[in-house]
């Protein structure tokens, strides 16, 4: 022991009559300019906080869908797109009657077409009956409309490390997006990944893209094969399946023992797909989900109380020093009610998965949903919420990061 400790003594005293000879070499080095540090300036540039962007064209893509181009506001400080994943989101902040929101948005142009001068990001949005932020974006944004975002985010990509070289891509509506840019990604050169896509409609007149998937599987037939799944009953397009995506038909095209398994679409597609899968007995690592957003109707899950379903409580918000008390629906996340008091609380995937939105729950009971529950253990245990995805069923206290 004794030996030990004279060693590292030893060591300690030629580490320190280095000291003044490495003192010397720097003040010999060249200045650098203070504060400029080369990796966290590329972490800025890769992982913006926001991006300024405007819109550049917009192109009807179905009777209820339309695409959007967004790219670069000259006149801000954003001078070049953040790169991405295909299968990411950008979560879009607009103003809509005087409250600031956000929503996420898969982006459904390929990653290389944002790179370099001229680049660009598309995303899809199909107009919702009802929609909060789809009405507003259809009714108002046109070639020039300013947009605010956020940089990409989401795990919503092939990663060849932890996934199969074999994508089953499962799509409902306009739950297409994120594959589109995938497919386009494969067809590119860019990704190695095989893409079987199977992509379910209600509306055969209604179908996102369509046409360019068909270019997409011709231009690269042995990387892409898309069979569309039509639910509506009359059907006059040759080639497509009929009815839903169940394990038979999944079985009857995928190599389900050697393909990872991508799904996304609407609220009830996810629960029909969950159960077929679940039949298929998959790995938990070989299924990824994209985030489905806010819920359209969390009393359909288990667990909900419904005798509150009716019901509105009393929600304290305190955000640093100010303190604001606002009406909370039971049926509504309790972001939405904060956005809906004009409070800007910060969001960005609105599924229970970034935890951006995280808050201290300081007094009252929320229901948070099985597939929306994303927090850690920790925060757990310790009274955090993720108000995304949190319900109230009585009244409520917490206290919440400042705004955007």
């Amino acid at each position: 022991m004794k030996l030990r400790v004279r060693g590292h003594i030893r060591d300690l005293l030629g580490f320190k009559g280095l000291v003044p000879k490495r003192k010397k070499r720097f003040a010999k080095s060249p200045a650098r300019a203070v504060g400029v540090d080369p990796m966290n300036k590329l972490a800025r540039r890769l992982h913006p906080a926001a991006q300024h962007l405007v819109v550049a064209e917009i192109k009807d893509e179905t009777k209820t869908t339309k695409t959007f181009k967004l790219v670069a506001d000259p006149d801000s400080a954003t001078k070049e797109l953040a790169c991405f994943r295909a299968g990411q989101y950008l979560s879009l902040r607009v103003e809509v009657a005087g409250a600031r929101v956000t929503r996420p948005y898969s982006i459904s142009s390929a990653p290389f077409e944002a790179l370099d001068a001229g680049g660009f990001y598309e995303v899809t949005v199909r107009e919702r009956q009802g929609g909060f932020l789809t009405t507003h974006i259809w009714e108002n944004w046109k070639v020039g409309s300013k947009v605010g975002s956020s940089g990409p985010c989401g795990f919503f990509y092939h990663e060849p490390l932890r996934d199969a070289g074999k994508i089953v891509g499962l799509a409902g509506g306009s739950g297409i997006t994120p594959f589109r840019s995938m497919a386009r990604e494969i067809v590119h050169g860019e990704s190695d990944a095989e893409l079987l896509l199977l992509y379910g409609s209600s509306d055969q007149d209604d179908i996102v893209f369509q046409r360019e998937l068909g270019e997409l599987e011709q231009k690269a037939p042995d990387k892409i094969k898309v069979v569309h799944v039509l639910s509506c009953k009359d059907v006059s397009m040759e080639g497509c399946e009929r009815g839903f995506i169940t394990a038979d038909l999944i079985k009857q095209y995928a190599d389900v023992d050697d393909s990872s398994f991508f799904v996304c679409g609407p609220q009830a597609m996810y629960e029909f797909v969950e159960k077929e899968l679940a039949t298929l007995d998959l790995p938990r690592r070989r299924v990824r989900r994209e985030l489905f957003g806010e819920l359209e109707d969390v009393t359909r899950l288990p667990g909900f109380p419904q005798e509150v379903a009716e019901r509105t409580f009393q929600l304290k918000a305190n955000i640093g020093e100010v303190t604001v008390d606002v009406p909370a629906k039971a049926t509504e996340p309790v972001l939405v009610a904060m956005e809906r008091a004009n409070l800007a609380p910060p969001s960005e995937c609105r599924s229970g998965e970034c935890g951006f939105c995280r808050a201290l729950l300081v007094a009252g009971d929320v229901y948070i949903g099985p597939e929306g529950d994303g927090r850690r253990a920790a925060d757990k245990q310790f009274g955090y919420i993720h108000p995304c995805m949190s319900y109230p069923v009585t009244d409520l206290e917490i206290t919440i990061p400042r705004g955007m």
